[in-house]
């Protein structure tokens, strides 16, 4: 099992080598094409992505991943930084061989988290590179004036400063309340949903709540499913003990069923949340709607339940 980075802004992870169609050929490209491939995807190939269960989860630039197996193109891998009851070591999947680099020894300062929706790397004479997105970490080695060196796929390279958080290691970025996860969140308004989505090219619903709380400094797992059986327990039925930046979970059978979705809950009954393929990041209004008879549980990570 060796060690391996995504070499690609975000690398789509598949179930398996047979998942990807010929639509979703920009998607599996290095350099990757994520705009023209969300561009020409018509809905009924987008709700496939799901119900034909052809994608997992995503990788961004630059994130480490063990590759257990390389199959013609393909690569079996494990994302991880992606918690999953699925492997104890995070999410697996599959990934073209062309968007992963095998990792090299570095010796780096700290870390640079990106700030902002996407951001342009620029080599170090430079050139612009490649632009990245919302929560992509890399290492850094030093200052350059308005920039911090880094350490990507392709080497050493520049990102601006004032686009990113830095830290000393990838868990000491400061962890911040719930709230402030919603208060992220809100910039994101309008992005349509993409399904195993984990940037901001488009997010699924726990790639939105997963993303959102790694912005403030927390780790929780991938899935919704997964995600609703961690973190602090907030009763369901004490609407007046739910926070801002409480996850609400909804399940199938009036909440009976298994875990199908989730959102913030941003306070005055509503819901944040990225809604489903077709939908995008919105404001929901709880009462009345159709995820009301489905809550089945609120938990809360980050904070300590105050009595």
């Amino acid at each position: 099992m060796n060690s391996w980075y995504c070499a690609v802004s975000v690398a789509t992870v598949w179930t398996s080598p047979d998942s990807a169609r010929e639509i979703d050929t920009p998607g599996i490209t290095n350099p990757v094409h994520m705009t023209k491939w969300l561009e020409k995807l018509p809905y009924e190939q987008r709700l496939d992505l799901c119900d034909g269960n052809r994608v997992q989860t995503q990788l961004l630039y630059g994130e480490p991943v063990i590759v257990e197996e390389i199959k013609g193109d393909w690569a079996k891998i494990i994302a991880v930084w992606q918690p999953s009851r699925k492997d104890e070591r995070g999410y697996p999947g599959w990934v073209p061989l062309a968007q992963l680099k095998e990792a090299e020894p570095i010796h780096a300062e700290g870390f640079a988290r990106v700030k902002v929706g996407k951001t342009q790397i620029w080599t170090t004479d430079g050139v612009p590179s490649i632009v990245v997105p919302f929560n992509t970490m890399l290492p850094y080695v030093g200052v350059e004036g308005e920039y911090l060196r880094v350490c990507t796929p392709s080497g050493y390279a520049l990102i601006l400063k004032r686009a990113v958080d830095c830290s000393a290691s990838i868990h000491h970025f400061p962890k911040l309340a719930p709230s402030a996860a919603v208060e992220k969140g809100l910039e994101f308004l309008d992005l349509p949903y993409f399904w195993g989505g984990m940037s901001t090219y488009g997010f699924d619903c726990s790639g939105f709540t997963y993303n959102m709380l790694k912005a403030c400094g927390h780790t929780i797992p991938r899935d919704a499913s997964d995600q609703a059986k961690s973190g602090i327990e907030i009763p369901v039925d004490q609407i007046e003990k739910w926070g801002k930046g409480d996850l609400l979970f909804f399940a199938n059978d009036n909440g009976k069923g298994n875990v199908r979705h989730v959102g913030f809950y941003f306070g005055d009954g509503l819901l944040l949340h990225s809604h489903s393929t077709g939908k995008s990041v919105e404001f929901m209004k709880l009462e009345g709607s159709s995820l009301e008879s489905e809550l089945c549980a609120v938990r809360r990570y980050g904070e300590e339940v105050t009595t």
